[in-house]
């Protein structure tokens, strides 16, 4: 009887000489279709002739491909990631034309384009037949993770027994998104682990500013301390910070780890992966905050990275997957225009781009790095997916675009999961999202004027006729110019001094007069402009505003005169009531901080429907308070103690951060210090 490791030598060769017919027959389909791809002398030759030729540059072009291409990635390893994905074409054409010269058959030619065409074409369906005659043998794919799993154990066979830990980020989807999608079955791993029993499902809530670089800043660096918004002006340094700017980005750690004194929760034999801050891990692969920074060999990552682009199949897939979400990308936009959906906001200029680097490239490395970093035994891991949070926000947060990322999302989870049962030590696989998204049409579709245009008319200020876009501040956009290496540097913007700069963080907005050097009391903005508090307080598509104020402190100001210092809102909440409860706590939180703008301004929020107004170019957003935006989740394995005791809610991102660090004491892990004495989420 043939053994089963002869039975499974017998299937890779026939998948070998499957695939390499597969690619002979294409490339002679390519030869009778372009013009300048020929396998034929000048003289003409036989059929037969022919057909060898094809066979053996067939055969030489998959040998190249599989010796030479992981040679290339390694030298290329310091190339960006998005540009190395563009290269992959044309490295394919160098190979097939090296390919065609050292044919035996010495026949045969192309141009350098041609080649580019054909190397694409073959490698993709290489790819797919491969693929396909894997289908039926369901072991193929957990073969290759043992033959790498094998690898890592003989390089360090003295593996760790004690758990790993693996948190993945799923950016921007809410608590009440997962529930539905897996009501849905959009999601059949999340839905296997809830209804196996192996996970629990806990809701959190985040600080007044919902956005990735306050909570991921929380949650890896254990203090979100002095980060009102996404983006706010401070008149210290008289420059604009921006979370998703690499500089700030880099700024804003320096300043948490000065805090806390402590590197963060990756500190030891940690990986950072897609995110904007590191958290203290020695690997670190798309990081933001050393975007600027030149990559050494400590800081770049190997795993992952190398083990994906060196498979050239890999790569072009990746890139032919990057152009194909381009073109569903223009179809979906096109069908909303088509059928007036509402609301709907411009998808053209570079956006189509920038949603296939969110929803293909970042998602294909940081799989790749975190399966790396599983198959390496790396003992906390911590990684980022941004595809649904930068497709809700130009689509809408439970529109169809978004189903079928979350669909994409939970297959990356599945691998995942795939690759951690070949690790050399056990992993507790642990999901978790920064924040959640509302719907609601922006502040400027709905009134035709901006926040800053608003603003200007309080203060007496000529408006524009047309009123200004806002920037969009998209996590994937600051990670397409990481990968390219070109940071973008968002300046303060320009004019006189005496006029205000307002920014816009979702429906969060903040309104600083750069030539005041302190942060400004109410009365002394009435004096200067009075009529802008209540220009502001009075707008239906403004909630409320916090003010400093000389006789209270700080006051929230709302319509028709109401004004309630902020010791006072518990018993009397008004403008906040319907922002439910913990907005009075995060309200009087980012009032102590030192660089909150002078006026601090959240959009109306409808309770029924769960509507926003951003003040930015979004139909989903975050940033603010108001609706599902404040509301992520925590999907942890039952392994692991609960994140909270009973009826307790688990509120802000430190908090969270406070219930991971426990959970990597239990598991024998990093050992990252208190830097409060009390260990426990607070109950709100």
């Amino acid at each position: 009887m043939v053994s089963a490791r002869w039975r499974r030598v017998a299937s890779q060769i026939g998948r070998s000489i499957a695939v390499w017919a597969v690619s002979t027959l294409t490339m002679l389909v390519l030869a009778g279709i372009l013009p300048d791809f020929q396998l034929r002398s000048a003289d003409g030759d036989s059929a037969t002739d022919i057909a060898v030729t094809a066979a053996l540059g067939a055969g030489v072009f998959g040998l190249l491909s599989a010796l030479v291409w992981p040679l290339l990635v390694r030298l290329l390893l310091l190339v960006p990631a998005l540009v190395l994905g563009l290269l992959v074409f044309f490295l394919n054409g160098a190979l097939l034309l090296v390919a065609l010269r050292l044919n035996p058959a010495e026949q045969g030619g192309a141009t350098w384009e041609t080649a580019v065409v054909v190397a694409a074409v073959m490698s993709a369906v290489a790819s797919a037949t491969g693929g396909a005659l894997a289908v039926r043998d369901d072991d193929a794919y957990r073969r290759r993770l043992y033959r790498l799993a094998d690898r890592r154990r003989r390089r360090d066979p003295a593996a760790p027994s004690t758990p790993g830990t693996l948190f993945l980020q799923l950016d921007g989807v809410g608590h009440d998104v997962l529930r539905a999608a897996v009501g849905k079955g959009l999601m059949p791993t999340v839905a296997r682990w809830l209804d196996g029993g192996t996970h629990r499902l806990t809701p959190w809530r985040t600080d007044w500013s919902s956005q990735t670089g306050a909570s991921q800043l929380g949650i890896l660096h254990g203090s979100n301390e002095d980060v009102p918004a996404f983006r706010w002006y401070e008149k210290d340094t008289r420059e604009v910070m921006v979370c998703n700017r690499p500089t700030s980005a880099a700024e804003l750690q320096r300043r948490a780890v000065e805090r806390t004194g402590d590197g963060g929760l990756l500190s030891a034999d940690g990986a950072s992966r897609g995110n904007l801050f590191s958290g203290g891990a020695g690997e670190q692969a798309l990081v933001l905050s050393i975007a600027t920074r030149r990559r050494s060999r400590e800081t770049r990552s190997r795993s992952g990275y190398f083990a994906y682009f060196s498979d050239p199949a890999n790569a072009v897939r990746t890139a032919l997957s990057f152009f194909a979400e381009i073109g569903r990308e223009i179809g979906q936009s096109t069908r909303t225009r088509v059928r007036r959906v509402r609301p709907r906001i411009g998808r053209g200029g570079l956006y189509p781009f920038v949603r296939a680097f969110a929803t293909v490239v970042e998602r294909d490395v940081v799989v790749a790095s975190v399966m790396g970093d599983l198959l390496a035994g790396r003992t906390a891991v911590y990684a980022d997916l941004v595809a649904y949070d930068e497709v809700a926000h130009h689509s809408g947060p439970a529109s169809r675009d978004v189903e079928q990322v979350l669909q994409r999302l939970d297959r990356a989870l599945a691998l995942i999961e795939k690759a951690a049962d070949h690790a050399p030590r056990p992993y507790r696989i642990v999901v978790l999202s920064d924040h959640g998204q509302s719907p609601g049409e922006t502040f400027r579709t709905r009134y035709g004027l901006s926040l800053g245009d608003l603003v200007r008319a309080g203060c007496g200020l000529p408006v524009p006729r047309r009123a200004r876009r806002t920037h969009s501040g998209a996590e994937a956009r600051a990670a397409v110019r990481a990968a390219l290496r070109r940071p973008v540097e968002e300046k303060a913007p320009t004019g006189r001094r005496s006029e205000p700069i307002v920014l816009a963080s979702g429906n969060l907005g903040l309104v600083s007069f750069p030539d005041v050097p302190h942060r400004m009391t109410k009365e002394e903005i009435d004096a200067r402009h009075p009529a802008l508090l209540s220009t502001l307080a009075n707008h239906p598509g403004i909630g409320f505003l916090l003010v400093r104020s000389e006789r209270h402190g700080g006051v929230v100001l709302g319509p028709f005169g109401t004004e309630i210092p902020l010791g006072e809102l518990d018993a009397r909440p008004g403008p906040l009531a319907v922002f439910g409860p913990g907005a009075a706590d995060a309200v009087r939180r980012t009032h102590g901080f030192p660089h909150t703008a002078d006026i601090m301004v959240n959009s109306w929020y409808d309770p029924e429907e769960g509507e926003v107004l951003a003040f930015e170019e979004q139909i989903g957003s975050h940033g603010g308070l108001g609706g599902a935006q404040g509301r992520p989740f925590l999907l942890s394995p039952l392994a692991l103690s609960a994140p909270v005791d009973g009826d307790g809610e688990l509120v802000g991102a430190e908090q969270v951060h406070r219930v991971l660090r426990r959970w990597l004491r239990e598991t024998d892990g990093p050992q990252v210090p208190l830097t409060e004495p009390q260990d426990e989420p607070r109950a709100a």
